[in-house]
């Protein structure tokens, strides 16, 4: 008889979710690593290069690849002959692993969780809830599946119901350039077919979980329809051009996985679910004999690729940058940046909206006139850090808010991550300003440029307060110019390869 003690699981949780923190999967980041090899866009490459020097920075600094340290999404198998040695709940245990594991004070990763989801939306401070999948399978053990899920990448998740005589394939290639560069590509598409609503995005969230082996399987060559499926899209998925971040270029998924389930005849319902460059999952198996061990990899394990600046990108003083630089750059140009940024989020900008409404002043040290924000959530600092790592959040979000920062507060530019809307865009070309992107995925390497950080607003908010950040060399590119042109939609209309594309509609 297998007895299951309740230390044994709640350690494993915290060790594993600090594991997968600051150790990417060693086959995802050796498929980036392979993504890098090949890719022609030199904004592409040089984002690759980040990330995959920012993985090696982490794994040495243990410290978190994206300050975006994810949700906590748990599938559990749970053997008919287990035994308990607990007073908690199976769910509490989890609960308790991650409590932990997020407030471990030697590596402390972000809170994201806000609780109720709607209306106040306070952060919960531990991390906790965690989202907690069970089944009941036969056997005498544990098994469990973690994965740290960041925001980016979720909300870009899709769901449709298709006719049966649809086309699938179709339906992705439309959906994949509709999601945008939010998600943080190059990662993974989950897809999940059939069953029922829920039943497929469930699906498609745990075949996130499996590993990176499409190149195995492109040698190989397809054993079955759901095989050829997969590599069908993975292919045409590429050739669609959006590229590492969104630049263009020639990877997109390092990955496409696909679990499917009997459904109605009447229906074929579709989810679609993407993982972003810092994705982070991990399995282990409990027994009754302790808790779970985890092997780190070794410094050779890691593709031997390093990033540095390129020699030809621009530096830039923000202290003393005027409106007639900026109407010089143009998209897809590397600057590096040197002197202070503010920063904020949604909740940022909500409250600074609230009080122009009310005709009150901005908080004392808050001026954004010919200033730039950067759009981030960062995490705490730990041993003598100026700052835990603080890479860019979705900058779509700001959208609604960006007339009033460029008419209202004279800010100058924005930087964060993925493409802007037309109604942000319209913005930027009326008053001139820009957006810049930073990669998505390089946080510990983005927060080594952070020399000086202190909080000047809304220090309730937590991550999302408004802090003054002093850089010295922070690497963007420019994404949207003065006069609104965008490096999102000309660089995948460069590199896209329509003749891979054209071809669709062969698998229904």
């Amino acid at each position: 008889m297998t007895i299951i003690h309740q230390d044994d699981i709640v350690q494993s949780v915290q060790e594993a979710l600090q594991f997968i923190s600051y150790y990417h999967p060693l086959d995802f980041i050796q498929a980036v690593g392979r993504a890098w090899e090949k890719e022609q866009s030199p904004a592409a490459r040089d984002a690759l290069a980040q990330i995959l020097m920012n993985s090696r920075m982490s794994a040495e600094g243990h410290r978190p690849v994206c300050q975006d340290t994810g949700m906590v999404v748990a599938f559990i198998e749970v053997g008919m002959g287990v035994r308990w040695s607990s007073e908690l709940s199976l769910e509490e245990m989890i609960h308790e692993g991650v409590r932990r594991a997020y407030t471990d004070p030697d590596n402390t990763l972000r809170a994201s969780m806000v609780s109720p989801p709607w209306g106040a939306r306070r952060n919960t401070g531990d991390n906790t809830p965690a989202i907690v999948h069970t089944r009941i399978v036969p056997g005498n053990r544990i098994k469990i599946g973690l994965a740290a899920k960041g925001g980016g990448s979720e909300n870009k998740a899709k769901f449709t119901v298709l006719n049966p005589s649809d086309n699938l394939v179709d339906w992705v290639l439309e959906t994949v350039p509709g999601m945008g560069a939010g998600w943080c590509p190059p990662g993974m598409l989950g897809l999940g077919i059939g069953g029922s609503s829920e039943k497929a995005m469930l699906l498609a969230k745990e075949a996130l979980m499996e590993p990176v082996n499409i190149h195995e399987l492109l040698e190989k060559g397809p054993d079955s329809p759901l095989e050829e499926l997969r590599l069908e899209l993975f292919e045409k998925v590429n050739a669609l051009g959006i590229g590492a971040q969104g630049l263009g270029g020639l990877t997109t998924v390092v990955d496409v996985k696909i679990l499917d389930y009997p459904t109605h005849a009447a229906s074929l319902p579709v989810a679609l679910i993407p993982n972003c460059a810092a994705t982070r999952h991990i399995e282990f198996t409990l027994d009754g004999s302790g808790p779970a061990e985890f092997t780190p990899p070794t410094p050779d394990d890691y593709p031997p690729v390093t990033w540095q600046a390129s020699p030809d990108a621009t530096r830039v003083n923000l202290d003393t940058i005027t409106p007639e630089e900026v109407r010089n750059w143009q998209p897809g140009q590397r600057l590096l940046l040197t002197g202070h940024i503010l920063t904020g989020r949604d909740a940022a900008h909500r409250r600074i909206q609230e009080l122009l409404e009310k005709g009150h002043p901005l908080p004392q040290g808050v001026d954004f006139h010919n200033r730039f924000i950067y759009y981030v959530g960062p995490v705490d600092p730990v041993d003598g850090e100026v700052m835990g790592p603080a890479g860019p959040t979705t900058a779509t979000r700001m959208d609604k808010f960006t007339e009033m920062m460029l008419g209202q507060l004279g800010l100058l530019g924005m930087i964060g991550k993925a493409e802007r809307g037309p109604q942000a865009i319209e913005s930027i070309r009326k008053h001139q300003a820009t957006y810049l992107v930073a990669v998505g995925g390089a946080a510990y390497l983005v927060s080594k440029a952070i020399r000086k950080a202190r909080v000047v607003a809304f220090e309730d908010l937590g991550m999302e307060a408004i802090y003054e950040f002093e850089v010295e060399n922070m690497p963007v590119t420019v994404a949207v110019d003065s006069q609104g042109a965008s490096v999102h939609q000309s660089g995948p209309a460069k590199w896209r390869i329509t003749d891979n594309i054209e071809s669709m509609g062969k698998t229904p």
